[in-house]
């Protein structure tokens, strides 16, 4: 059985693709490590590793808060990793008029740019008809 640290990482690199994933080991260093490690095991570790909720549904939710919470560098993180796990732009897309409903539209158009800005750069934004 693994420890969390590497099941963590399994799901981290599996959901935030191995380029993200071997981007962020380079980017560690003394000062960063530890916030890191703690994301590592404690919420891919143990939280996304938990069987009540599928990973795309996690990303789902996550993404959502991040939005609610004006998080733009970590949303476009999990954005991509929310379609890495199985979640497709038109359902973005109404993730994101849901935290504009909810916490308004400041927010919700925010985190829109954010998700559009990661769906056009993996050729995925259809053409408007």
């Amino acid at each position: 059985m693994s420890t969390k640290l590497e099941r963590g990482r399994e799901i981290l690199r599996s959901s935030l693709g191995a380029e993200h994933f071997e981007k962020r080991e380079r980017s560690k260093n003394s000062f960063n490590r530890s916030m890191k490690v703690l994301a590592e095991e404690y919420a891919f570790g143990e939280i996304w590793a938990r069987p009540g909720l599928p990973p795309k549904i996690r990303s789902m939710l996550v993404v959502a808060m991040l939005a609610a919470m004006g998080k733009s560098t970590e949303l476009k993180t999990h954005v991509n990793g929310a379609l890495n796990n199985g979640c497709t732009p038109e359902e973005l897309e109404e993730l994101m008029l849901q935290v504009a409903v909810y916490c308004g539209l400041p927010a919700g158009f925010e985190a829109l740019r954010v998700a559009e800005g990661v769906v056009t750069e993996r050729g995925l934004l259809k053409p408007e008809k």
